[in-house]
């Protein structure tokens, strides 16, 4: 998996998620000259000014104007290169949807975008940094791929599956302050394909992005404290969603619980139900996230404790659920 990476995992506890995409990118571009990045004045934030300074005659800084960011890219896709976008993800799925949908997603061009600053990751900012939308936004656009790493680390091997995927390609990070998870690349990423991370047979804690981590930590005080049996499942491509994780949780565990840095429209909780209700089975069902209101500000630690995304949330979340009662019969006719 390292395709000959000048850092290892060993370096990752010293390095940020976008530092480590970053030189990632730097990698890829060593050994694909088609390949471009591109900034609307934010290359420091968001740590794609290391591709710049590494290749300076390919790196375009369009200055404050994010929608020019994304009109320029499909430009460069046109000719024939494959450029790598970075910007916040407000100003990503929101001030230039337009431009993302109509310039990039309707020709099917081959653009990548890594997008910062994603949910509560800005807590502090306050509601105009914010982006608790941009999953819902991105899931909604025909012939994008949408992902959520978990950590730096996944988020290096989506950096490099999204550039041997055709077709844009939205990636969905922090502001880099969060917490690794994984402690090597090799545990079998692939676009499409969920990562089951604990085994369980009473209830599925179906996560991404920094909820990973803590639902992880839940499933083994669980087992510890409870007696359960915690299955999670990081789903960390949201489209194309792997539906068949999806519905084996569901006939083997009958309890499907979501956590997602996210509002609870559109998101995750949207797409897993979504399944379900087409499979026309029954199970107990709960999503975990931003309810239908825009984020309180503060530090992200602090808000993900608020709305229940932390260890303790997620622990108290399942507790609740298991005591949701139905038959669990075969005929799938039963009611929570």
């Amino acid at each position: 998996m390292s395709e000959g990476l000048t850092w290892t995992v060993y370096d990752a506890d010293a390095m940020t998620q976008a530092e480590i995409y970053g030189q990632v990118l730097c990698d890829l571009g060593q050994r694909h000259p088609e390949i471009v990045g591109l900034s609307a004045d934010l290359a420091k934030s968001t740590k794609i000014g290391c591709f710049g300074d590494r290749f300076p005659q390919r790196f375009f800084n369009v200055g404050i104007a994010e929608q020019n960011l994304f009109g320029v890219a499909a430009g460069l896709a046109k000719a024939g290169l494959v450029p790598f976008v970075s910007t916040m993800a407000v100003f990503t799925s929101l001030r230039a949807a337009e431009q993302v949908r109509t310039d990039i997603c309707y020709q099917n061009l081959n653009v990548k975008i890594i997008a910062t600053h994603s949910g509560s990751s800005f807590g502090q900012a306050g509601t105009t940094h914010h982006c608790t939308e941009d999953l819902a936004v991105m899931r909604s656009f025909a012939n994008m791929t949408v992902i959520a790493p978990a950590d730096g680390i996944e988020t290096a091997n989506a950096v490099r599956a999204a550039f041997a995927w055709p077709g844009p390609v939205y990636i969905r990070i922090g502001r880099s302050f969060e917490p690794r998870f994984y402690d090597s690349e090799d545990y079998g990423f692939q676009i499409g394909r969920a990562i089951e991370l604990h085994p369980g047979t009473d209830a599925t804690l179906i996560c991404c992005g920094v909820t990973v981590r803590p639902a992880v930590e839940a499933a083994k005080v669980l087992s510890q404290e409870d007696g359960l049996s915690v299955r999670v499942l990081n789903v960390h491509t949201l489209k194309p969603l792997d539906e068949a994780a999806v519905m084996r949780a569901v006939t083997e565990t009958r309890r499907i619980l979501i956590f997602e840095d996210h509002n609870t429209v559109g998101g995750l909780g949207t797409a897993v139900a979504d399944v379900i209700a087409a499979s026309g089975k029954g199970c107990a069902f709960v999503k975990t996230g931003v309810p239908d209101c825009f984020c309180e500000v503060g530090y992200p630690e602090d808000l993900q404790s608020h709305y229940g995304l932390d260890t303790d949330g997620i622990i108290a979340r399942v507790r609740e659920t298991m005591n949701l009662e139905f038959e669990a019969d075969e005929d799938w006719e039963d009611e929570v």
